[in-house]
């Protein structure tokens, strides 16, 4: 991710308004918006990456919906090829491949956006604090930032997981957020440090408005595109850490997920029995889904920066 296309022209001129005065958008405001959603639609890399990320959603919103069997119950004679009843084959024990497929990539969604999502409210809460006021707030949070980032994440979850007698998708999605926000509070931070600086904030700061209307009415709106690109490596650094941890073991023991079937698949040895059905539908889930993501967010870095936009 760049840095050089964050702040809008409003930012550079200082000629935003005090928050609450709410001037309109200009015609110039307007054709910018217009060129991002151009530029948007003829990249290839952000198109294609948002259909296969959108059809996976669909997937494992609808999918379980509309196929209903359980993907816990043992429905079917084991090791069955997929064909019929059974379009994805059964496991070992008779379970319904298909159904812990969709099942999976539900929870993988979930743990993305709960996780995600997390670790982005955390890291910009504490990015833009300490960008904004400095001092010894900037001091101490940055610290705190600091210490975090040198602990080993997958030791520390490893450890809260297995101290769980019970683990679910929310508590796995609970841990990751907690636990991988620091590199974004980091990042956001830089990029307040320099727009807390700018003309159009001091201006705001000389006009009484309060901090945390600076922060959202301010400086946020010229981060957007960058915010929103941190969200997408939060979401995908937490699938991958989700999969790390129920293929080893410590993941969700109430439900399904991709990273649980490959778990499972290596147990009874599904791949020394040819069992092929087993593990290459979930592998090729995390990897289509984390793939993808990383795909929209080099096509956003060059939507939103101007440079590496392809005329």
């Amino acid at each position: 991710m760049t840095q050089s296309d964050q702040v809008s022209p409003s930012a550079e001129t200082g000629a935003a308004q005090p928050a609450g005065l709410g001037p309109s958008p200009s015609p110039g405001a307007k054709r910018r918006g217009g060129d991002t959603l151009h530029f948007a639609l003829r990249n290839k890399k952000l198109v294609g990456g948002s259909i296969v990320v959108l059809a996976l959603l669909i997937l494992g919103v609808v999918g379980p919906m509309v196929y209903t069997a359980s993907p816990v119950d043992y429905t079917g004679l084991p090791a069955q090829q997929p064909f019929g009843e059974y379009p994805l084959g059964t496991t070992m024990s008779g379970q319904d491949v298909l159904a812990q497929f969709l099942h999976g990539v539900r929870a993988t969604f979930i743990v993305g956006l709960l996780g995600g999502g997390l670790a982005a409210l955390v890291g910009m809460t504490v990015g833009f604090l300490a960008g904004y006021r400095g001092g010894i707030v900037d001091e101490i949070l940055n610290m705190f930032t600091n210490i975090l980032l040198v602990i080993p994440t997958l030791a520390v979850l490893i450890i809260l997981a297995a101290y769980l007698q019970v683990r679910g998708v929310l508590a796995e999605a609970l841990f990751i957020g907690l636990t991988s926000w620091p590199w974004a509070a980091r990042a956001v931070r830089s990029q307040t440090l320099s727009l807390a600086a700018r003309d159009f904030v001091d201006l705001a700061r000389l006009s009484g408005v309060r901090t945390w209307k600076i922060i959202v009415r301010e400086i946020a709106p010229n981060m957007s595109s960058y915010l929103f690109m941190t969200f997408i490596l939060l979401f995908g650094g937490a699938v991958l850490s989700a999969a790390t941890l129920d293929f080893i073991g410590l993941g969700p023991t109430d439900s399904m997920s991709l990273g649980l079937m490959l778990n499972n698949a290596v147990k009874w040895s599904a791949l020394q029995l040819g069992m092929w059905w087993w593990f290459v539908p979930p592998g090729l889930g995390i990897t289509a889904v984390v793939g993808s993501l990383y795909v929209m967010n080099v096509g956003l870095d060059e939507v939103f920066n101007p440079r590496l936009r392809e005329m």
